[in-house]
């Protein structure tokens, strides 16, 4: 039976695009929402879940941090994509036939110096790739979108420029979670271990529990607060950490922290991708 890996969004999306450089052995299964593809695995729709968490131009994805305690499942890896942007449009179409492009909100300011050398106006759209799928599905002749090659490649359409955005730095952080941890799995780039906690109501209480992981020597790449369940003193913290839970360092660092906490939880341990090199 093939195996599935759920995301966000339509064919030929970024997040697309990250199943099927992480897992192209897999069936890409396209949902409508972040709970869409977390409730696909639940309910064993989907094997996997590809699932973006940061980006390097705006940051944490909305609510994610928040819904992965609440999902119920485990991160088993994490991927990067480097967001470039295609202009697309119908067949036979030319560069100078657009009056406008369609794309999601986030991608036209990041192409505005290429519209702007070609006087094509940006149209906000809910989704990229499903830009492309409408003006594909409509033929419409004088309408482009930024989108993905794989959203030009899914829907039939020609790419007219490549790699139009401003910047070369853009890339997504996703994260594969599975119903199940993996604790076993090493990397050989190492490993990461991603976890979530809240602090006991003392003085100097995340200072303290912070100190562990300095003096262990336990590197720590991320380290957020949010709120959870409305209330301004029940603040929540998401961490990620190089290692894995069975390293020395890293046992006395969570010991430490679980002194200073009221809930620790591990979301997952996982094996560090290079390109975060």
């Amino acid at each position: 039976m093939t195996q599935r890996i759920a995301f966000q969004g339509e064919l030929g999306a970024y997040s697309h695009e990250a199943c099927r450089d992480a897992r192209p052995d897999m069936e890409a299964l396209p949902c409508n929402s972040f709970e869409d593809v977390i409730e696909a695995v639940r309910s064993k729709k989907a094997d996997l879940a590809m699932l973006p968490v940061e980006n390097t131009t705006y940051g944490r994805v909305a609510d994610i941090h928040r819904m992965l305690p609440e999902s119920g499942l485990r991160i088993v890896d994490e991927a990067f994509v480097r967001v470039h942007i295609s202009l697309m449009a119908m067949p036979g179409v030319q560069i100078e036939d657009l009056d406008l492009v369609r794309a999601h909100p986030v991608l036209i300011p990041q192409a505005a110096d290429f519209l702007n050398r070609y006087g094509i106006k940006g149209e906000a759209a809910a989704d990229s790739a499903g830009a492309a799928a409408e003006i594909a599905a409509n033929r419409e002749m004088t309408v482009g979108a930024l989108a993905s090659d794989l959203a030009a490649e899914t829907n039939g359409l020609h790419i007219l420029a490549r790699h139009i955005e401003d910047h070369a730095h853009n890339t997504t952080r996703f994260l594969i979670m599975s119903r199940d941890a993996d604790h076993a799995k090493r990397g050989d780039h190492g490993m990461m271990t991603t976890f979530v906690f809240q602090v006991r109501n003392i003085p100097s209480a995340l200072y303290k529990a912070m100190g562990g992981f300095a003096t262990n020597g336990v590197n720590m790449t991320k380290l957020e607060s949010y709120m959870v369940g409305g209330s301004f003193s029940a603040t929540q913290f998401y961490a990620d950490i190089e290692g894995h839970p069975d390293d020395p360092a890293v046992q006395r660092a969570m010991e430490e922290l679980d002194y200073f906490t009221d809930m620790l939880e591990i979301l997952g341990t996982y094996p560090r991708d290079p390109r975060r090199d």
